[in-house]
């Protein structure tokens, strides 16, 4: 599968390396140009490219940039991938530690809504509760006992079907969340962000979860 990375951080960047190593055709892409990509492209195989380069032909883009800055993405961003195009957003909203207050957030609209409505297209919420390292030392074969899931939140239960076998290649179960209006399950703040644990126990934080920002969540 080819698979465009917007952000090169510490999740854009281990993303890469689990998506190469499990065979997919990366391209990744940051703020900086792809001449600072030189290190992690000859590490894992991955072509660097410019932001507006990355979704060319791409099957999945995955958007992992702090959400103060997906507004100055480009406009005509998914342009050139196919009409089909699976988009993965992996951000938080952090109003006090780096993202200033955005107002939609703030009145009660999930994150990853605010974030389709940037880039004009839907989305797919996942890896945004999971820290960076978890992604090199947490994967384990289906079926190992101490196997992780990750919550997985979209309207289209296509595309969604998509990102689960694509954590599954990686050696991650999932569960799905149900569509965007229910991701703030997994937000910042709800029992299941930065969980590491088996499918039932993300269910059951799932369905603890609350909608109300608590303080430090809020701007």
């Amino acid at each position: 599968m080819k698979i465009g990375i917007i952000g090169a951080g510490n999740i854009g960047g281990n993303l890469t390396r689990r998506f190469t190593a499990a065979g997919h055709d990366v391209s990744v892409a940051n703020s900086r140009g792809p001449e600072t990509l030189r290190d992690l492209a000859g590490e894992t195989g991955a072509t660097p490219v410019t932001v507006a380069e990355a979704a060319r032909g791409a099957d999945v883009v995955v958007v992992t940039v702090p959400m103060k800055a997906v507004p100055g993405l480009p406009g005509d961003l998914l342009d050139d991938a196919p009409e089909g195009v699976i988009v993965i957003d992996t951000g938080n909203y952090y109003p006090q530690q780096r993202d200033g207050r955005i107002a939609a957030i703030e009145e009660g609209m999930p994150e990853s809504r605010w974030t389709e409505l940037q880039l004009g297209h839907p989305v797919v919420k996942v890896f945004n509760g999971t820290y960076a390292h978890e992604l090199l030392d947490k994967p384990r074969p289906k079926g190992d006992p101490e196997r992780i899931a990750l919550p997985v939140a979209g309207d289209d239960d296509a595309a969604k079907k998509v990102v689960r076998d694509l954590l599954d290649g990686i050696g991650f179960d999932s569960v799905d969340t149900g569509g965007l209006d229910e991701s703030w399950r997994q937000q910042p703040g709800t029992p299941v962000y930065g969980l590491a644990a088996d499918a039932d126990t993300v269910r059951k934080a799932l369905a603890e979860a609350s909608p109300e920002r608590t303080a430090e969540w809020r701007a």
